[in-house]
């Protein structure tokens, strides 16, 4: 979970040093929250494999950390669509 405030922690660093939120800037960090749910997915499921746990239960408990996740990800995503959006509608 460390990883996920480290991420969500780096689109509040951009905001805080007034940093210009650009379409670039939000995809990148779109890919980054995507990946980061990837590998978190991967990860859980292959340490659960090895620890002989079933997938639906090691994926019941991961679940309120990929709600998480992709509820911050349509945030950015629609952040994203609204400043395309505004770029192409000055």
């Amino acid at each position: 979970m460390t990883d996920l405030a480290e991420t969500s922690g780096q689109t509040s660093v951009a905001t805080n040093v007034q940093e210009e939120v650009t379409p670039d800037l939000l995809s990148e960090v779109i890919a980054e929250l995507e990946q980061y749910r990837e590998r978190l997915v991967n990860d859980t499921l292959s340490m659960a494999q090895r620890a002989k746990i079933v997938k639906s239960q090691a994926l019941a408990n991961l679940e309120p950390s990929l709600t998480e996740i992709d509820a911050r990800l349509e945030a950015l995503r629609q952040q994203h669509r609204e400043l395309l959006g505004a770029t192409k509608n000055p």
